[in-house]
């Protein structure tokens, strides 16, 4: 479980997001990015018991840095208000499905996973393949544990049919999909509850079955370039 006082840290962060206060505060952002990374470790570990693509990652290859980056965005404060963590084979960088963790009191916190906007030639290809496989696909997503923890995919699509395929296809709000994210909120309690770690792997391995399938096809297609 997380202590309480990394919560607390980004609770007064949200509201002092200034590098003056960050500067003055360092050892609590210090003490709360440990204690994230020891929490993200942890889970690591569970979600090898299960994938063994992320079994031998480090919280640090997967834990996202608190700054942001100001150079094109109208908002100018220089620190995330979250600590996130990716986790997929290679690390937080790679282009791989995995599982995503985000942490951000107040309601705002989440867990996520599968392949957020893939360039054209991966998208494409998982199309092709739910358009090929489409029994399997649709088992996934009626998988009584995929419902349970994220009830559907993200409805990040487009709003008219792919080129490549009709509008009558009968799958056809599948493949307008242009992300393949499973995604819940989580409350802030339940990130310092004891049993916070077996919650959080839990409701991953309800996405196990998704990242298989894309991984299936973003290895193949990166196999091909």
């Amino acid at each position: 479980m997380l202590q309480t006082s990394t919560l607390d840290f980004l609770k007064q962060l949200s509201a002092n997001n200034h590098r003056d206060w960050f500067m003055a505060n360092k050892k609590a952002f210090e003490a709360a990015k440990k204690d994230f990374e020891s929490f993200i470790q942890e889970i690591i570990n569970g979600l090898g018991t299960f994938d063994e693509g992320v079994k031998d990652l480090k919280a640090k290859e997967c834990v996202f840095r608190i700054y942001r980056d100001v150079r094109f965005s109208k908002d100018k404060s220089p620190y995330k208000t979250n600590f996130g963590a990716g986790m997929s084979k290679g690390g937080k960088k790679m282009s791989l499905a995995g599982y995503y963790l985000h942490l951000e009191p107040g309601g705002k916190s989440f867990l996520a996973g599968g392949i957020y906007m893939p360039e054209p030639t991966l998208l494409n290809a998982v199309r092709q393949e739910i358009d090929y496989n489409t029994e399997e696909f649709v088992k996934i997503l009626e998988d009584k544990d995929f419902k349970k923890h994220f009830g559907k995919l993200s409805d990040i699509k487009l709003k008219t049919a792919p080129k490549q395929y009709p509008k009558d296809h009968p799958y056809i709000e599948l493949l307008k999909h242009t992300s393949f994210i499973g995604e819940c909120q989580l409350k802030d309690e339940v990130f310092t509850c004891k049993d916070a770690v077996q919650k959080i792997v839990t409701t991953f391995k309800a996405l196990h079955p998704l990242n298989t399938f894309l991984n299936r096809v973003a290895t193949d297609v990166s196999a091909k370039a």
